[in-house]
């Protein structure tokens, strides 16, 4: 076997590279998501210390749902609002 050929079939251990790349894109769209939100609510209430935090420092989401929920104390109902309000417009 060449272990040196990059390409299809298995990577030694029956895992292929569609499903890694799939844990990949899935981590990605994650961590934007909670990004996203943490980041607009500290530039919102001005938190330029956990802005900067937020922006440099990569936990996949970690960080970010620690201060969304921890610090600032919103609920879950906080992110789901705007989007029912719009769909009843």
């Amino acid at each position: 076997m060449h272990y040196t050929q990059f390409g299809g079939g298995d990577w030694g251990v029956g895992v292929g590279f569609p499903l890694v790349m799939s844990f990949v894109l899935l981590a990605v769209l994650w961590n934007l998501v909670w990004k996203g939100l943490a980041l607009w609510r500290a530039a919102k209430r001005g938190d330029t210390w956990w802005f900067i935090a937020i922006l440099l420092v990569n936990t996949l989401g970690i960080l970010e749902i620690m201060y969304l929920f921890v610090v600032t104390g919103a609920k879950l109902s906080d992110f789901t609002k705007g989007a029912a309000r719009e769909t009843h417009s």
